[in-house]
């Protein structure tokens, strides 16, 4: 039985801590009555014994958050001392905020009148009275003021708005900032999306209230969202209780591998050099970083670095999927025997085209007069190292084979670390085609700045290396007589030179862009916000960008009836907010700068670049 009402307390007003987002268990509100109030009732209260409203009340807002129901019987000595309990634990002003009658489980008349008295006691402005007639879905709902003195024509009562929530959802789902528009202001976006944000982070902090069920064998009943029962799983326990001492020793391990990794014997030369050129080297070092994250101890202090872990570990497991499904594949059937009987063949008959190429480079390519001296050379020069490359991979035939089984093996580790090494080996294997650029490159370069300067000499101008400028000069007889016989060399041998650095330069772009693919791929698995994606498609209100209401009802003289619906975040969003880092890097020149290296002679590099150009 209820305990007998107690005389109305005194208003206290009560200091909130720092850093808290509670607000007093009394407030006294300065606006005038007669304003619009907003009142956000959970739906899975809709069917609920008659009781108190339980919530938090939000004066910038004028809203009302209700979180839970109270059930009669009550003492009120008891839902104070609950109230208190989770106001402590929450750091959220929980109070009561009104009253909660249902008549169509509670048919006396008497209960209505015995819950308006409850204002006395459970002192709050202003004090909700929310009920829901019997035999029909018409609700009403009123706000009264008892500590406002009544002045001649002022009304006592405010409008209320109600607004029905999922609480379930309100309580999983986490709120983004929403885009600002290009004309609109950042500040007017924060405070537009203000209300939203207090009702979403009241409904979180409130967790602990949300911990009791209607089978607690406790003095005070409320109805939740988990009233029929609270959600739990003997399978997530287990992998709670079990994932403390594994994340504590796989973190121990990761520590000693990174220790090791930062010998003094790994920064020997050419190890440095070596580690920065190898696609290889640059994954295993993010797949390091990506598995101390995820075993790490520490907690996660916000949802952003909570959900960078679900998507590192979720990332980490696919790529792991992948690359077992990989190696099941090269060690079926005798596969990797027969991708090492097919690679000498392959390389040989590279190396024959390219032998094709530079004899025909050599003759009269589409008719073109070249210079046969310059020809002759460099079409001998390049031959003698096809030669050398032919001898080099018929002498590594014996041990392909065994090097791919090892190499096979790497795909445990993952799909990107064999899409890297599968990178180097393409280096590798073209590291023939790349001295030909070189060399085409250089040469090709170099006549095009003894151009240019020679063309300076005829206008009576030089380049001031100090300033970086071009400045006026005087050049006597002797000097310009040089120029000009330098200068006619290199325009007759240019052509010779652009046509074998043109050639060699199509196929390094070729390479190029097979790494670039390459790399293109690895850096898609390894950013992909895999766990995000799957939440906003089997759950897309964990992921919320805003909300929309729908009217239920609007008749005149009842409140309005919203409910509020989640808008879910878009995939293009989901995918940029939550993209993972990744140990690529983007090229850091425009198509304009690319095509100037090109015609100037300038070495290219393919699409990991560890700072400014180096030869």
């Amino acid at each position: 039985m209820p305990s007998r009402p107690c005389p109305r307390p005194r208003p206290r007003c009560s200091q909130p801590r720092g850093g808290s987002t509670s607000q007093p268990a009394l407030s006294f509100p300065s606006r005038a009555p007669g304003m619009m109030l907003k009142a956000f009732f959970p739906t899975c209260c809709a069917s609920a014994d008659s009781g108190l409203l339980v919530g938090r009340w939000v004066p910038e807002q004028s809203s009302a958050v209700v979180l839970a129901v109270v059930h009669f019987p009550f003492i009120p000595i008891q839902v104070k001392r609950l109230l208190a309990q989770v106001q402590q634990a929450s750091r959220v002003g929980v109070t009561v905020l009104g009253t909660w009658c249902h008549h169509q489980q509670e048919p006396e008349e008497g209960l209505g009148h015995f819950l308006e008295g409850l204002s006395a006691i459970f002192t709050h402005e202003p004090w909700l009275q929310l009920c829901r007639e019997k035999a029909s879905r018409a609700w009403s709902c009123r706000a009264t003021h008892h500590q406002v003195p009544a002045t001649p024509g002022t009304p006592s009562e405010d409008q209320v708005m109600l607004i029905f929530y999922d609480q379930r959802k309100v309580l999983l789902s986490w709120l983004h900032p929403p885009a600002v528009l290009p004309d609109q202001q950042a500040g007017d976006a924060t405070a537009s999306a203000g209300g939203l944000a207090a009702v979403f982070d009241t409904v979180a902090q409130s967790e602990v209230l949300f911990c009791g069920d209607r089978y607690d064998e406790g003095p005070v009943r409320l109805s939740h969202w988990q009233s029929e029962g609270v959600e739990g799983s003997i399978l997530v326990e287990l992998a709670k209780w079990a994932s403390g001492p594994l994340c504590l020793l796989l973190a121990s391990l990761l520590s000693l591998v990174s220790a090791a990794g930062t010998c003094w014997l790994w920064r020997l030369w050419p190890l440095p050099f070596i580690g920065s050129k190898l696609s290889t080297c640059e994954q295993l070092r993010h797949r390091l970083e990506q598995l101390t994250l995820v075993f790490s101890t520490e907690k996660a202090q916000s949802p952003s670095e909570l959900m960078r872990k679900a998507n590192t570990l979720i990332s980490v497991l696919m790529d792991v999927i992948l690359g077992l499904l990989l190696l099941s594949w090269l060690h079926g059937n005798n596969r990797i025997g027969q991708l090492a009987d097919a690679l000498v063949p392959v390389a040989d008959r590279v190396a024959e085209e390219l032998q094709h190429l530079l004899q025909w480079l050599m003759g009269a390519p589409a008719g073109l007069k070249m210079n046969r001296a310059l020809d002759q050379v460099l079409g001998r020069f390049f031959l003698y190292h096809i030669h050398l490359w032919i001898s080099y991979i018929h002498l590594m035939s014996p041990f392909i084979e065994r090097i791919l089984w090892h190499v096979g093996l790497s795909a445990c580790l993952g799909l990107t670390v064999a899409l890297s090494i599968l990178s180097d080996i393409v280096a590798l294997l073209t590291f023939h085609i790349y001295c030909f650029y070189v060399y085409g490159a250089r040469l090709y370069c170099l006549k095009i700045y003894g151009l240019s300067s020679l063309w300076r000499l005829f206008r009576g101008k030089k380049w001031n290396v100090l300033r970086q400028r071009v400045d006026s000069c005087s050049y006597d007889l002797d000097q310009l007589f040089i120029g000009t016989l330098l200068f006619t060399i290199l325009v007759f041998l240019l052509p010779t030179t652009a046509l074998y650095y043109l050639v060699f330069t199509l196929l390094r772009l070729l390479v190029v862009t097979v790494q670039g693919l390459i790399h293109l791929l690895v850096d898609l698995i390894n950013s992909l916000p895999l766990y995000s994606l799957g939440l906003r498609l089997c759950r897309p209100y964990r992921l919320a960008a805003g909300v929309k209401f729908r009217v239920l009802e609007h008749k005149a003289g009842r409140p309005l009836c919203l409910l509020m619906q989640i808008n879910p975040l878009p995939y293009s969003r989901v995918a940029h907010t939550y993209r993972l880092p990744s140990c690529g890097c983007p090229p850091k020149h425009s198509w304009g700068s690319l095509c100037r290296k090109l015609f100037f002679g300038e070495l290219i590099y393919p699409w990991r670049q560890r700072g400014e150009k180096q030869d």
